[in-house]
């Protein structure tokens, strides 16, 4: 069925209420839009379901979102866990509320028992609940940090991790499977409170979830010693990081916690930004304003379902606030938590630090000073929740810290998704430590610059909207995939991977191994002198994305040469 026969369907089907209709009506004389909205279905990315509300197959609204829950309870029913029950939390998007408890009470009509948070509720705590609570799933509406148009359906399994392959294929495969929107089963609240199927989880989670966090403190009595003295600016950017984050902090004795006041309530208009996302400089905006005011000594802010830490730390020699990308904020906290965990004697011999292939070599260098294994896996917190299981299973390996570039990290084996509260709380007791050093954030992070050296990342979004924007992503991808690039830019290249093609190319021999990852439609160049550059589509919106990194002699040095990298990847994609 083509788009418009599809399209023509929604308009006279009765599976669909009289305000899809109108909403659909509305559109009749815009062809682009009516393709957009219908020439195919939303799709598992790395973040799960994501796109922009409204009526259509290629949207999210009430019957996209029904159909997945009725294909997951198919595929939970298959495995015979519904008795585990499915943990639900949402943040504070458009619909999200609805949409949760729509979800919930299609897998209640299945049988299948659903926790539901009373109110919305961090990423985090979402996968902490479904390892608590011992469910078989997990279910976040949220669109993290996309802008409000946006709304999403995160799926995890019962290690509290996104749904990797083959799982996530296989679940695709029974919402496919639902051929008419008149299958989705449904049923009422008091009908399955009655039948023990609908419990609902309050503040006794966020007890238990604080109280994990409060353990993994390294050096409690410096952060409440310190932290009667340094000053934070927070803000959770209209989403759920506030639910949390102000309590854990003060309980831990930071006395000087300042929430922006604009940006402290949820709110999925996100009225004072254009994009809630805290790798957007412009995001601070409020933030900084008031760090000047307070003259705060950090700034730290969470996007809306808080699994990503962005940060801003004053450097006391000239007063600015100094911005860090998220390999900068992670491995800051890594070289302070390994430290740490060094000096106390509890680092584990048999350590690991997991991070993605797209995130700065430095941390390489940094498991290496600490005799730690460093494993890189493919973008996505979820194939490095897979690493953690898999070493949880074998109990051949210990986790101590893992991150990926976007924003994300998690210091402890509690979770298996990224953490933005436990980010900002161990940013914070980092802060006091080196203040009790009598050094500043920003200090730390050009110690371990000078220490390693300057390792420095960037990368660049090439948007490609609609249908003919996918397609033409997809001749990029195939164009750079056939071409045989020996030099990007100033650097010879040394070796060439081809993740969909389980290729890994030796440019110097011609020799041809494995990757050793799992498919994934992903271009990778290892470069002479610590370079390298990556390229892959996004999973979840629509843009090819470019990442790359240098090490330089010093941040000037290590700027001009990463700016002439990326330029001379841009040529090569694009040409």
């Amino acid at each position: 069925m083509n788009y418009k026969e599809e399209y023509e369907r929604w308009l006279n089907s009765p599976d669909f209420d009289e305000e899809t209709k109108a909403e659909l009506l509305s559109i009749k004389d815009n062809e682009a839009e009516i393709e957009d909205r219908f020439y195919q279905e939303l799709e598992f990315g790395t973040a799960g379901l994501r796109g922009i509300l409204g009526a259509g197959t290629n949207r999210m609204n009430k019957y996209t979102v029904g159909k997945a829950t009725q294909g997951l309870a198919d595929y939970i029913l298959e495995q015979g866990t519904q008795d585990k029950g499915v943990a639900i939390s949402y943040d504070s998007r458009r619909m999200s509320k609805e949409f949760s408890e729509q979800t919930a009470l299609i897998l209640n009509a299945n049988g299948i028992k659903t926790y539901r948070f009373e109110n919305l509720r961090p990423v985090p705590e979402l996968s902490f609940a479904v390892r608590e609570l011992g469910c078989t799933a997990g279910i976040m509406i949220t669109a993290s940090h996309n802008p409000p148009k946006y709304n999403g359906y995160k799926v995890y399994w019962d290690d509290g991790s996104q749904i990797i392959a083959p799982r996530d294929k296989d679940i695709i495969g029974k919402v496919k499977a639902v051929a008419h929107y008149s299958d989705i089963k449904t049923t009422t609240q008091e009908e399955a409170k009655a039948k023990g199927l609908y419990k609902t989880v309050g503040t006794e989670m966020d007890d238990k979830y604080i109280a994990t966090l409060k353990n993994l403190v390294l050096n409690p009595e410096t952060m409440k010693e310190e932290g009667k003295k340094l000053k934070v600016v927070y803000t959770p950017l209209h989403g759920t990081g506030n639910q949390i984050a102000e309590r854990l902090l003060n309980e831990l004795g930071m006395e000087n916690v300042y929430v922006v006041p604009e940006q402290k309530d949820p709110d999925g208009e996100f009225p004072t930004v254009s994009y809630p996302n805290p790798e957007d400089k412009k995001a601070f905006k409020l933030a900084l304003e008031l760090a000047q005011k307070v003259d705060a000594d950090v700034v730290v802010a969470n996007d809306p379902d808080a699994d990503r830490l962005g940060i801003y730390a004053k450097d006391s020699a000239t007063g600015e606030y100094m911005d860090y990308t998220g390999n900068m904020s992670a491995l800051l906290i890594a070289e302070y938590r390994i430290s740490q965990m060094k000096e106390k004697g509890i680092l584990p011999s048999d350590g690991m630090v997991i991070t993605t292939i797209v995130s700065s070599n430095l941390t390489r260098a940094i498991a290496k000073e600490y005799g730690l294994e460093c494993i890189e896996v493919l973008t996505g917190f979820k194939n490095i929740g897979a690493i953690m299981k898999k070493a949880e299973e074998n109990k051949d390996k210990t986790y101590v810290f893992g991150f990926e570039e976007s924003y994300g990290c998690l210091i402890g084996d509690y979770a298996r998704d990224k953490d933005g509260i436990s980010a900002v709380m161990a940013l914070c007791e980092a802060a006091c430590y080196y203040s009790s050093k009598g050094k500043t954030l920003w200090d730390a992070m050009n110690d371990i610059y000078k220490k390693y050296g300057h390792y420095i990342e960037t990368q660049v979004a090439i948007v490609k909207e609609g249908s003919a924007g996918a397609q033409e992503i997809k001749n990029m991808m195939t164009k750079m995939r056939n071409t045989d690039v020996t030099r990007v830019g100033e650097y010879k290249v040394l070796e060439f991977k081809d993740v969909e093609q389980d290729i890994d190319k030796n440019m110097t021999t011609g020799e041809i191994t494995s990757t050793g990852l799992p498919k994934s439609n992903v271009l990778y160049y290892e470069l002479e002198d610590n370079a390298w550059c990556c390229i892959r589509p996004s999973g979840t919106e629509p843009k090819i994305k470019l990442y790359m990194g240098v090490k330089g002699t010093d941040e000037k040095d290590a700027e001009q040469k990463v700016e002439a990298l990326k330029n001379a990847m841009l040529e090569i994609v694009e040409n």
